[in-house]
């Protein structure tokens, strides 16, 4: 997105939107054999996938605080700071992986449904909240961590990015296959 284009935050809360829908959907028609089943290409169970799929939007509202943070810094602090991020990736691998496996345990299905819906919807107020000037703010990310960081992401990129995760990782769950 360039900067002087005008995000459309309405195409960003349908997404939301639509990702809210689908999360309720797959945890209300999941029954638990399928919820223990392994998911497709990840060492995940789909519950613990699910979990996963909801923290992209968590994580979301931290990667706005830093982008916020590094877009008022010289833009080579927040390279730096990727760079950084990108030599940690073996340790934050194996946290990506181990995150998940605990939080399913914890977390009931129902209870990521709420979550899901809290966190969408903090994300919305705060997409309505942001100048253009604030979406066209961003800082250096580390692409190792996500195929959907980008080297130099804005707050607009940001705001997409959760959704971008969520749909790749639902084409994962194997749910309603026969076990």
């Amino acid at each position: 997105m360039g900067e002087h284009a005008a995000m459309d935050r309405q195409a960003v809360r349908d997404d939301y939107a639509r990702a809210r829908q689908t999360f309720h959907a797959l945890v209300d028609t999941a029954a638990q054999g399928g919820l223990d089943r392994p998911s497709n290409g990840t060492r995940w169970s789909n519950r613990q996938l699910l979990w996963h799929m909801l923290f992209g939007y968590i994580i979301t509202r931290v990667l706005l605080v830093l982008a916020r943070a590094f877009s008022r810094l010289p833009r080579r602090l927040s390279r730096g700071f990727a760079w950084l991020l990108d030599a940690g990736t073996k340790p934050f691998d194996v946290i990506n992986y181990l995150g998940p496996c605990g939080a399913a345990r914890v977390v009931s299905p129902q209870r990521m449904g709420a979550m899901f819906d809290r966190v969408t919807g903090s994300l919305e107020r705060r997409l309505a909240a942001d100048s253009e000037a604030d979406l066209a703010r961003g800082m250096h990310y580390p692409v190792r961590w996500d195929p959907f960081f980008k080297d130099f992401m804005t707050l607009a990129d940001i705001y997409r990015y959760p959704t971008q995760h969520f749909d790749f990782h639902q084409r994962q769950l194997t749910l309603d296959e026969p076990g």
